[in-house]
């Protein structure tokens, strides 16, 4: 069966909600052994490992964020021919991207910065050409 550009869009949308979630779960529950997998990778990479800080305020704001960031993308399954929530979603993930980018060449060099950049670098995209996908067919969804 071929997907419209609607369904498509829905089933995008649908999946980076359960996913950013997920993801948001994990940075609940383990936020230290999120860090200390990138830690165990970084060495092969000739990287140095991120400090991890147990009760750290950070991934309080990294939970906040991906709370964020799923409710944008059910708001994008539920209302799809809405523009803003996959605008705000692009630029949140735009600046989460480029901020890793910054933060890995001035003062940071972390695989997770690096691995971040380069993840919500991918996501910011896909959201764009979804952006595309709804400004092209968008009349006809719901909005």
């Amino acid at each position: 069966m071929k997907r419209t550009p609607l369904s498509l869009y829905r089933f995008l949308s649908l999946a980076m909600a359960v996913i950013f979630a997920a993801v948001g779960l994990i940075f609940l529950l383990l936020p230290e052994q999120v860090l200390e997998f990138f830690n165990r990778l970084s060495p092969g990479l000739g990287l140095s490992p991120a400090p991890v800080q147990p009760g750290s305020f950070f991934p309080i704001l990294a939970l906040a964020y991906m709370v964020l960031v799923t409710c944008l993308a059910m708001q994008m399954f539920r209302k799809p021919g809405n523009p803003t929530f996959p605008a705000l979603l692009a630029l949140g993930k735009l600046a989460s991207s480029l901020l890793s980018l910054f933060f890995f060449f001035a003062r940071a060099p972390y695989l997770v910065c690096l691995a971040n950049a380069v993840l919500d670098g991918a996501i910011a995209a896909l959201v764009l050409w979804m952006i595309l996908m709804q400004k092209k067919h968008a009349a006809s969804w719901p909005a």
